[in-house]
């Protein structure tokens, strides 16, 4: 990593927050983002679970072993791609980040988008798709598509994604997300082998 994505990297950090008491009580920690600071990938969740409290990054439990997997299958591996979520701390017993958090923790979300510039968002299930796009979202049926969006003011290729546990409890799902994870890689340019040329203009 060069000096200044170093840098880059250490003002993305979260070193305290105490905005939301439920997640100030909740949490061990704050789990900032990971990966590249100049990715052409995105992914967003939607916060923390235990796995990720405990070790301090995102998608690191049993759903992160299978967005890995998806990953692995596109040509991609976790380190070529960002990965952060909606809100940094996790919620009591897993619930959804409530509407006052996740506009709590937008601010620190919209600044890593900025910085980052990637190429294609892709949001990992409802939440991170309603949060980002402003609207209601049938992920299941939505997954798969790709939407411009303004997001901090600027204009954002997004591409909607079931959130990798849905393949666990729903097997049915898991072609369909690695389908999607695929043609994430596809949209970037950043698959192996590919020419690092970004074709986002053909969709």
């Amino acid at each position: 990593m060069s000096e200044d994505a170093a840098t880059l990297d250490d003002d993305l950090r979260l070193s305290s927050c105490e905005r939301c008491p439920a997640l100030v009580e909740s949490r061990s920690r704050i789990v900032d983002g990971v990966g590249p600071t100049d990715a052409d990938l995105l992914f967003v969740g939607e916060g923390p679970g235990a796995n990720e409290d405990e070790q301090g990054e995102p998608f690191v439990g049993r759903s992160g072993d299978v967005l890995d997997e998806a990953l692995r299958d596109a040509g991609l591996a976790r380190a070529d791609v960002r990965i952060t979520n909606c809100v940094r701390c996790r919620p009591p017993d897993n619930r959804d980040p409530r509407s006052e958090e996740l506009a709590n923790c937008r601010g620190h979300l919209e600044t890593e988008i900025d910085r980052l510039d990637p190429k294609l968002i892709v949001t990992l299930g409802k939440v991170p798709s309603e949060h980002l796009l402003d609207r209601s979202v049938a992920i299941t049926s939505e997954s798969g598509d790709v939407v411009d969006a303004r997001i901090a003011g600027s204009g954002r290729r997004v591409l909607l994604s079931v959130h990798p546990a849905a393949t666990l409890y729903d097997r049915s799902q898991r072609e369909g997300f690695f389908e999607t994870i695929a043609r994430s890689a596809d949209l970037a340019g950043a698959a192996e082998g590919g020419d690092g040329q970004s074709r986002l203009g053909d969709f």
